[in-house]
C-alpha cells in the first residue's frame, strides 16, 4: 500500500516562497540594466536657411570733429562757452592775456608812424630838389641822393606796416576761434591755466552730417547685412527713425572690449536725435544654409563646443567637436561638425559619457 505524505501546510508555504525569491533573484539583473541605460532626445539634423535680424546699440556722432587750439603761448584771462554750447564760426570762445601781443603791437604802430614821418620829409626834400634841377641851381648828385632816400624811407614804410601786420596778426591769435560752427563736446582748460600754442583745449562737433555709431562684435562682419540700409530708432521714443548706410568699419578690434567700431552714415538726421542720443539699429543679414539645433545640444568637451551624435544601429553615443556660426535666443547655427541626417542629442548629455549605449526618442515621438 502506497504511502503520501502530507507535508504540514507551514512547510508548504516555506517552499513557495523560497521559489519566488529564486525567480525574483533571477529576474533582478534584468531590471537592473534596464534602469542603468540613460534615456536621451535627439533630433535629426537638417540645414536650415538662417536669416537672423541684429539689434545693436549705439548713440549719434558728428561725422566731423575739430579740436580747437590757440596758436600762441599765454595765460587764459577769460573762458565763455560751456560743453553743449552751440558756437558760431568767428564767436570768440576764450581770450588770453595779451601783454607781450600788445606791447609788440604798439611798437609796430610807432615804428610805422616814425617810417611814414620819415618818408614825408623825404618826399618834400625830393620835390625840392628836383625843382632846382630844373631851374639848373643844384647839382645832379644831389638830386640823385635825395631820390635815393625817397626809396629807402618808402621801402621803410613797407617793411613797418608788414611789421604791424605780424604784431596785429599775433594779437588775434590771444582770441580763441573754431573757425566751424558746432557743438562743444570737450573743454579741458580753466582760466587762469597757462597753455601752449596747439594744445588741444576744445572739441567741437562740426554741424552737417550725422552717423549712428555702433561697437560690434567681429563675428557680425563676417557676412554683410542682406541690404545696403540699416534702419536706426530712438532709444527713448521708438517712433523717430532714420535710414543710414555703412560708412565706416574700423580696421582694428578694441583690445578692452573686443568690438569693432562701425560708424553708420545717416541720410537725415531727425531733430530728436541730437548728439550723443541712445539709438538702437537693426540690420538684416542674407539668409544661408546651416544646420539648427536647439542650445539644449550644446556642451563643452575638451575646452571646445562639441554635441553627442547618437548611432541608430549600435545605439551608442559619440562626442564631436563643432564650429558655431551663430548664436540665436534659444538656438545656435552650426558652420560644420555635424551632417544632414546624423541624430544629435538635445536632452539627457549631462548623463553620458562616448561609447555609452542609450534608450533614444527622437523629439515628435512619443518618450
Amino acid at each position: 500500500m502506497n504511502r503520501i505524505a502530507f507535508l504540514p501546510s507551514t512547510s508548504v508555504l516555506l517552499m513557495l516562497t523560497a521559489l519566488a525569491s529564486i525567480g525574483c533573484a533571477r529576474a533582478a539583473p534584468e531590471t537592473a540594466l534596464d534602469s542603468a541605460v540613460a534615456r536621451v532626445r535627439v533630433v535629426q539634423a537638417r540645414r536650415t536657411p538662417l536669416s537672423l535680424d541684429v539689434v545693436v546699440t549705439g548713440d549719434i556722432q558728428a561725422q566731423a570733429q575739430v579740436n580747437v587750439s590757440f596758436r600762441t603761448n599765454g595765460k587764459v584771462a577769460e573762458r565763455r562757452v560751456e560743453i553743449g554750447d552751440h558756437v558760431t564760426a568767428n564767436q570768440v570762445l576764450a581770450v588770453l592775456e595779451p601783454l607781450t601781443q600788445q606791447a609788440n603791437l604798439d611798437n609796430a604802430k610807432a615804428a610805422l608812424a616814425s617810417a611814414e614821418a620819415l618818408l614825408t620829409q623825404a618826399k618834400m626834400s625830393y620835390e625840392r630838389q628836383k625843382q632846382l634841377l630844373a631851374g639848373g641851381f643844384t647839382t645832379r648828385s644831389t638830386y640823385d641822393n635825395a631820390e635815393q632816400e625817397l626809396r629807402t624811407t618808402q621801402a621803410a614804410v613797407d617793411s613797418a606796416k608788414a611789421a604791424l601786420g605780424t604784431a596785429q596778426e599775433q594779437f588775434s591769435y590771444t582770441e580763441l576761434r573754431a573757425g566751424v560752427a558746432g557743438v562743444v563736446t570737450s573743454r579741458s582748460f580753466e582760466v587762469g591755466q597757462v597753455v601752449q600754442s596747439g594744445q588741444t583745449v576744445l572739441v567741437v562737433a562740426q554741424d552737417g552730417p550725422r552717423d549712428a555709431v555702433f561697437n560690434v562684435y567681429e563675428s557680425l562682419l563676417a557676412q554683410p547685412p542682406a541690404g545696403d540700409t540699416i534702419a536706426v530708432a530712438l532709444q527713448s521714443d521708438p517712433s523717430v527713425t532714420a535710414i543710414g548706410t555703412v560708412r565706416e568699419i574700423s580696421p582694428t578690434v578694441d583690445a578692452a572690449s573686443g568690438t569693432v567700431r562701425v560708424k553708420i552714415g545717416l541720410k537725415a538726421t531727425p531733430a530728436a536725435m541730437g548728439l550723443g542720443a541712445v539709438v538702437i539699429g537693426r540690420g538684416r543679414f542674407a539668409p544661408h544654409e546651416s544646420v539648427i539645433l536647439p542650445w539644449s545640444a550644446l556642451y563643452r568637451y575638451d575646452g571646445r563646443p562639441s554635441v553627442w551624435i547618437y548611432d541608430p544601429e549600435r545605439r551608442t553615443v559619440s562626442v564631436r567637436a563643432v564650429e558655431i556660426d551663430r548664436f540665436g535666443p534659444d538656438i545656435i547655427a552650426l558652420k560644420r561638425g555635424v551632417e544632414p541626417g546624423e541624430r544629435v542629442v538635445v536632452a539627457g548629455i549631462q548623463f553620458l559619457r562616448p561609447g555609452q549605449t542609450v534608450a533614444a526618442a527622437e523629439i515628435g515621438d512619443r518618450p
